[in-house]
């Protein structure tokens, strides 16, 4: 089903998420500051493990406890947390290792996160920014499902975080063996590379300043409020490529773009836009390695992109919109003024 768009069609689109009309952040500041906790943590001295983890506390005050008791399971009150921490060190060494060929990209998250907040504090002023940007090794099964695509960054009150586990690069080893093959299909972990670091991060910044409400929603409800944050993101990153920020191959991207006129008919004719079972809809707004009902070309989570298509036609008719207004609009009052009827 899925084909090409031609070279013209695909520069065009792609001019469409340039960043020509983006805001002038120049005297915005943005004081944020790179810590590596991957490299301090597993720097600790594992015959000395009090004396260490009381220097570590001084650089990482609070993210030390978090990082122990929420992401790799270690109470400082249980009787053998120090054999705990030895042995997570030991067995997860070897992706601190890995972590030196991805140095670039990690670098470059930075920049891009800097960048991004920039247009945060623009479009949201009185929302507190993290002052952090905390790197750190967790375990291989740290993976949450969002409500725009699962991944391993996590935010604080006062940090974005990224856990370079899932960032080593789509062929890693780590993700090739069975035991990862079977965490991660290969659909998961073709998203496993630094370019996403910066895009999750910011998905949790959208999150943050509007909280998901998912309860006895039909299809349409989650494609609009998916679309608006797929919105926001292109607000936040205008200048990244559009199909990683919907977490699709290019060819999915374009094969998508292609077929949207077939992809809308195929909800409408099927009654499913006011669907609410779960069972009936979760092909559409979840991941997978293609959207079954509409050929194995097309992406997963294809309600991401029909979302964002809405609201894009949406906000070209009206403007004026502010993004408050936007999140506070109903599913079927944007949808109606949309005109959306792709052909």
């Amino acid at each position: 089903m899925y084909k090409l768009l031609t070279a013209a069609i695909l520069l065009s689109l792609l001019a469409c998420n340039s960043s020509n009309n983006k805001p002038n952040t120049e005297n915005i500041n943005v004081p944020l500051e790179l810590k590596r906790f991957d490299k301090a943590f597993f720097a600790v001295d594992t015959s000395g493990i009090d004396s260490s983890l009381n220097e570590l506390k001084k650089n990482y005050p609070i993210f030390l406890n978090d990082y122990l008791e929420r992401i790799i399971g270690v109470s400082q009150s249980d009787s053998n947390y120090k054999e705990q921490i030895k042995l997570f060190i030991r067995d997860y060494k070897p992706v601190l290792d890995s972590i030196s060929t991805i140095e670039k990209g990690i670098e470059k998250a930075f920049n891009q996160n800097k960048d991004a907040l920039k247009l945060v504090k623009y479009y949201f002023p009185n929302y507190k920014l993290p002052h952090q940007f905390i790197t750190f090794i967790g375990p291989m099964d740290a993976y949450a499902n969002t409500s725009t695509g699962g991944h391993g960054e996590i935010i604080t009150e006062y940090a974005i975080c990224s856990g370079l586990q899932l960032h080593l690069g789509a062929e890693s080893s780590f993700y090739q063996s069975e035991i990862g093959s079977q965490l991660y299909p290969a659909y998961i972990s073709k998203r496993f590379n630094t370019d996403y670091i910066a895009i999750n991060c910011m998905k949790n910044i959208i999150d943050d300043i509007f909280p998901p409400k998912y309860f006895d929603v039909s299809l349409l409800d989650i494609m609009i409020d998916q679309g608006k944050r797929m919105y926001l993101l292109d607000l936040l990153m205008p200048d990244t490529d559009p199909a990683l920020k919907l977490g699709y191959t290019k060819e999915q991207f374009n094969g998508a773009m292609e077929n949207e006129a077939f992809i809308w008919n195929f909800f409408t004719e099927n009654n499913l836009l006011f669907e609410k079972d779960q069972i009936k809809i979760r092909s559409f707004i979840g991941d997978g390695p293609n959207t079954e009902e509409l050929g194995e070309g097309s992406p997963g989570f294809i309600s991401l992109f029909v979302g964002k298509q809405i609201i894009s036609k949406y906000m070209k008719i009206h403007p004026e919109t502010t993004i408050a207004q936007l999140f506070s609009m109903n599913a079927a009052s944007i949808l109606s003024a949309s005109k959306y009827k792709p052909k």
